[in-house]
Formats: structure tokens, sequence, C-alpha cells
């Protein structure tokens, strides 16, 4: 994938492009969770990669969008990823986003209907404010002590334990970890719950106007997210899968199961002139809406 620059006034945000697919072809855009940079998705983007077109981007004050204040609100976020579609000629892509970029993806949703294919949840939550206890709104808001009270040396890798079940899956999450300050993944942990809390707070009325599946793993433990995603599918008409034996990073735990949802619901079909690649998946059953 090639690297790519953004500008903001706050700062760089760098972001990966595989378009091989070509102009006429879908776009996946994926979005990483918090704390969490590109390589989170790297099973997904290496698996599409020539049959559509990939965009995967570190969010700022992650990864290699550093540094960068902490300073942006989720519909920031959402204001400058639909920037960076638009310098790269994207119109209507399918968002994957896991946690984090699952709100950033609905954030986006919300800020430009009809801007969206469809709308692939990972290990996510709604933002409606209906689906919070007030309780746990306020929770987000005092994590920091929390984080600070934890000794770096333990804190790593109860992080890579606590978001997924393979070895694989904390591997990928302890080499995140590993390239923050103590200092700066606390920080950058609260301010992604604060600016939660801050979107869940502003009530928005939106819907998914576009098709949508959600995916957790079954042996997802952060947080509530295992009975959001329940209420979600409940309240909102939207399909749940469990991916079978995964946590909270479930694409990178079991991404064969993952690739092959996420392809699903694209609604590729098999054809015999689109080449050898997984017996000629084609895009000419690429479903959008309407």
């Amino acid at each position: 994938m090639d690297r790519k620059t953004f500008h903001t006034a706050s700062g760089k945000v760098a972001y990966w492009v595989d378009a091989s697919a070509g102009p006429g072809a879908p776009w996946l855009v994926f979005l990483p969770g918090l704390t969490a940079d590109h390589t989170l998705f790297d099973a997904q983007t290496a698996y599409f990669a020539g049959d559509v077109n990939c965009l995967v981007w570190d969010a700022p004050a992650h990864g290699a969008s550093r540094p960068y204040p902490l300073d942006f609100t989720m519909d920031d976020l959402a204001r400058i990823l639909h920037g960076i579609l638009e310098s790269e000629g994207v119109r209507r892509p399918v968002l994957v986003g896991q946690s984090l970029g699952g709100y950033v993806a609905q954030a986006f949703i919300d800020l430009y209907p009809g801007d969206s294919a469809g709308f692939v949840s990972i290990d996510s939550a709604p933002l409606k404010r209906k689906y919070y206890p007030t309780w746990e709104v306020k929770a987000l808001r005092h994590t920091k002590g929390m984080y600070q009270a934890i000794p770096w040396a333990l804190l790593k890798p109860w992080g890579s334990w606590g978001t997924a079940t393979t070895e694989r899956g904390r591997a990928n999450m302890r080499s995140f970890m590993e390239g923050y300050t103590k200092r700066e993944y606390v920080d950058l942990a609260a301010h992604g719950y604060r600016m939660l809390a801050d979107a869940v707070e502003t009530d928005r009325a939106y819907d998914i106007d576009c098709p949508a599946l959600l995916l957790c793993g079954e042996k997802d433990h952060a947080g509530d997210v295992k009975p959001f995603n329940r209420k979600w599918a409940a309240g909102e008409g939207i399909p749940l899968v469990w991916v079978p034996g995964a946590g909270h990073n479930s694409n990178v735990d079991a991404p064969e199961f993952v690739n092959a949802q996420i392809e699903r619901f694209v609604a590729y079909r098999q054809s015999s002139t689109s080449g050898e690649k997984r017996g000629g998946a084609s895009l000419r059953g690429w479903q959008s809406c309407p």
C-alpha cells in the first residue's frame, strides 16, 4: 500500500491506499480502534488487495499520525476522514470500523448522509444515547486515574491479553503499545473515552442509512461490548454475527472468518472470468445503497 499524508490545521494524518483494483472498483475504508494503528487491518488489506480498493489510516494522535494535539472530537475525526476521502476521489465507500473506528464511522454517516455504501462494525457499539445508562457515560470520563495507577510493565501485557485471544492478536496489540510511552498511551486512551462520552451525550438522532453488519468476538470482554451489540442489533434491526473464539480485536484473532463476512457483506459472487484468487471472486455482485 502507498503511504500518504493529509494535512490539517492541527497536524499531519498518515494513511495508506491500494487503488490497484482500478477507478471503477468499490472502496473499503478501514478504521482502527483506540490506540491501534493501521496494521490492525493488515490481514484485511492483504486479502482484498486487487479486488477492491482499500484505504486505512492511523487516526490523529495514533501511530504515524503523531505528534497531534488531543483536542479533537468524534465529529472532527469524521470530518478529517471525509477530507481524506475527497482528496483521494473515494465515493460511497464501505466503512469498516473496529471499536473506536466504528464510532467514527457512525459520526461520518451522521454528518454525511448518503455518502456511505455500507458499514461493518467490528467489536464496536452504537453512538445513540438511548443505549447508554447514565452511570456508564459518566464512567467513561474517569478512566485516566485507573490507567495511571497500573505500572507500564503490567499495563502492556494486560492490554494485549485483554483485547485478544490469540498470540497473533496479542502480539499485534503489544506492537501498538510498544510504540507509545506510558504517558502517551494513558493520555490517548483517556481522551478517547472522554471523546466517546461527549459524542454519546450529543444525543444525535441519526439513522444508519446504508446496509450494515455487526461483528463481535464471542470472547470480547472489553467493557459491555457484547451486551451493547445485542441491544444494537435488536434496536436497529442490524444483523449481528459472533466471531468464534475471538476477543475485542476479532479481525486479528479470526481474520479468515471476518474476511469472509466482509466479503459476503459486499456481495461478491463467483465468476470464472475474474481471476483465480478465491475461486475467481468477482465484483459484479457488488451491492450498494439505493
